[in-house]
Formats: C-alpha cells, structure tokens, sequence
C-alpha cells in the first residue's frame, strides 16, 4: 500500500521549493550590491567578496567623474515618468475605443495593431531613425517617450480589460444622465481600469527605465544620455572600474525595486483580471 504524504508534509515541501527559487533569483541581485560596495582589487580576488565592504562612496564619486551620473539619473527619470503617463493615457483611450465604440474598419484595423506586435523590434531601428532625423527629433529626450505612447501591447491589455470590467449598461447609463464622453471617459472608465493602468504603468516604467538600444539610436551628447547609456561609457578595453559600474547599476536597479514593491499586488490583478470570477 502507498504512503501518501501528509497535507503538512506536502505544504512544507512547496514552502521549501518556492524559498530556493526565491534564493536563486535573489543571489544575482545580493552579489551586485556586495560588489557594488568593493574596489576592482577585491572584486577580482580569489575567492570573491561574499559581504559588504567599505568602498560605496569611494565607487559613486568616481562615478560622477567618469561620467555625468546624477544628471543621466535625472534624464532617466523624466523619461520613464513621461513614457508612463503618455502610454497610460493612449492605450487607455485607444482601449476604450475598441472595446466600446462601433466604427468602420474596426476588426482590421484592430488587427493591424495587433499584427505590429509579431514584427521584430529591431526592423524598426533604421525607419525610427530616419523619422527622427526628419522630424529633427535627434539628440532630443521626446524621442524617445512620443513614438512608443500608443503601443500595441498597452492597447490589446486595455481593451481586453475593458471588455470584461465596464458594464456597457453602465456607459449607456451614463449617455442617458447627459455625461460626455469625455467626461464618461475620466470620471467612470478610468476608476474602473486602475488594475489594468498600474500593470501597464510598470511594464511600461520598466521598459523605458532599461531601454538601451532607443537611446543608443537617437541620442548624441553625453549629457542626454540616460542611465544604461551613460554606464555604457564606463567600459572600455583596458580600464573598466567594475566597482563603479556596479554601484551605478545597483542604484539604476533600486527605484525598479521599489517600485515593483508598491505595485506587485496591483501587476497581479491586472494580469489575471478575467481569470477566475
């Protein structure tokens, strides 16, 4: 006869499984930051530094020498906060207006939104370029948070979260007491979304935050650059100071922390929004 485990026995197990794979994804994260702490010298020995040292601040003034940290962490800002509100408000219309609105052309133009999605990223690095150029957006930050706003992604998620989270007797309930569109849009659409709009907001943030090769296209000067751009210059050949280099991405890799702290309950409600009833 088979022994079946216990109902304990086996919740513990799981505990145990989910507590290793915990550690494993954490250990990445826990040698940056030991190593952000370390000079070169240490960070080389045998056997490698498994704790904090005394070489942060000595790591983030030359950071700011060798490159123009603070400010790129300032430009870094103003993008994501800018590419985050522009998405938000775009999808969420360009959502809306699929989920909720009856017009010509509806389903293929839906489906060409969707179908930009199945096209390589990087077939779009000339023709964005080139776009840029005639616009006269080079070496400007707006390139870099205005042709992403309206995304296919955000729109699909939007519109999908629409369709199953704003009664249409709600909105017509609306139309009847006389509110606009507008303001249905504002005052009963955008309550309802708050699931869906902060998982997009940190997709979005996120995205933007660690775009390298979009700032790589555009941007010329140093000192627009943003953070992955601007640690990119710490590297060369011959005489790369790993110690800075890790402390500069430690702290690019704590305001995404934090944020997905605050917001990782909000990402699993709009990500499984729809699943269960």
């Amino acid at each position: 006869m088979t022994i079946r485990p216990s109902v304990q026995t086996s919740r513990w197990l799981a505990y145990a499984l989910v507590a290793a794979g915990a550690l494993l994804m954490l250990a990445p994260f826990y040698v940056m930051f030991v190593f952000a702490t370390q000079s070169r010298t240490d960070i080389f020995s045998v056997p490698p530094p498994l704790w904090f040292g005394d070489d942060l601040l000595a790591n983030l003034r030359l950071l700011g020498e060798r490159i123009p940290f603070w400010r790129s962490v300032g430009w870094s800002l103003y993008v994501a906060l800018m590419s985050t509100a522009l998405t938000l408000l775009f999808c969420a219309m360009g959502g809306y207006a699929f989920a909720m609105f009856e017009f010509r052309f509806k389903r293929p133009l839906f489906a060409l939104v969707l179908g930009t999605m199945l096209l390589p990223s990087f077939m779009s690095m000339i023709p964005s370029f080139m776009v840029m150029d005639l616009l006269g957006w080079i070496d400007e930050p707006r390139a870099l948070y205005l042709p992403g706003a309206a995304n296919a992604f955000g729109i699909f998620l939007m519109r999908q979260y629409v369709r199953s989270a704003v009664p249409r007797e709600l909105i017509e309930a609306a139309r009847m007491d006389g509110c606009g569109e507008f303001g249905l849009f504002v005052r009963i659409v955008l309550p309802l979304l708050k699931p869906a709009l902060g998982t997009l907001g940190l997709i979005s943030f996120i995205g933007s935050w660690n775009n390298f090769v979009g700032p790589l296209i555009v941007l010329r000067s140093p000192e627009h650059f943003t953070l992955p751009l601007a640690l990119r210059l710490l590297q060369n050949p011959v005489d790369t100071e790993w110690g800075a280099l890790i402390a500069g991405a430690a702290v690019a890799t704590l305001p995404l922390i934090a944020l997905f702290m605050l917001a990782s309950r909000q990402l699993i409600a709009g990500l499984t929004a729809g699943a269960v009833k």
